[in-house]
């Protein structure tokens, strides 16, 4: 699932221009080109390397996303995306939880559609498995955290979770949530979101 994502991704990128690959995305500061970067670095780096990256970085997570994003950020918007090409069938990553990887093209592809009005969504499939592994633990965004007390129901798959008041919606909206997206609270309902609302403002959402 993650190699057919990237692989929509990639032909959703061939058609942008300059002026887009430079736009806002919707993680933290990044442009859409920082993102496309940030993503073949994600599938360019095993544990080890990622584990010697971080401690040159002494442990600051920005820093070491900075550097390993530059590593793989081409001249031109171009070599970006032929860079990111390159690791569509890539398997390697920093650890083994396989639904995180997913996850990182899954979220990272829709911060960058939404700014540029791309109708592409990842399956319904795959959106759900993120959506499971992100309600499951606090990994690399705290997903858990974020839903705690409120119960989540997909409105076009499979996807539940937990007790307390409702939110529903679109599983790709309740994965963006969940992983600080408050844009996409716009596309849910019900009795919990303006408690999921206060927790994303509380929490600086749309970011990495």
């Amino acid at each position: 699932m993650a190699h057919a994502e990237r692989a929509a991704l990639a032909e959703d990128l061939a058609s942008l221009t300059d002026e887009q690959w430079a736009r806002p995305s919707l993680c933290g500061t990044w442009v859409v080109e920082e993102v496309v970067a940030h993503l073949t670095a994600a599938a360019s780096i095993g544990r080890l390397r990622w584990l010697r990256s971080v401690l040159g970085a002494r442990f600051d997570f920005d820093l070491h996303n900075a550097r390993r994003l530059a590593d793989h950020r081409g001249a031109t918007p171009a070599e970006t995306l032929a860079l990111f090409r390159a690791v569509i069938t890539s398997t390697t990553a920093a650890s083994g939880h396989t639904a995180a990887w997913l996850g990182e093209v899954v979220v990272h592809g829709q911060d960058i559609r939404r700014p540029l009005g791309l109708s592409t969504t990842p399956s319904t499939e795959a959106a759900t498995a993120v959506a499971d592994f992100y309600a499951s633990r606090d990994f690399t965004v705290p997903s858990m955290t974020t839903i705690a007390g409120l119960r989540l129901e997909a409105t076009d798959g499979t996807f539940a979770t937990g007790a307390g008041p409702l939110v529903s919606g679109p599983t790709i909206a309740l994965v963006m949530v969940m992983a600080g997206r408050v844009t996409y609270a716009d596309e849910l309902t019900g009795s919990g979101l303006p408690t999921l609302r206060t927790r994303l403002s509380a929490g600086s959402a749309d970011k990495a």
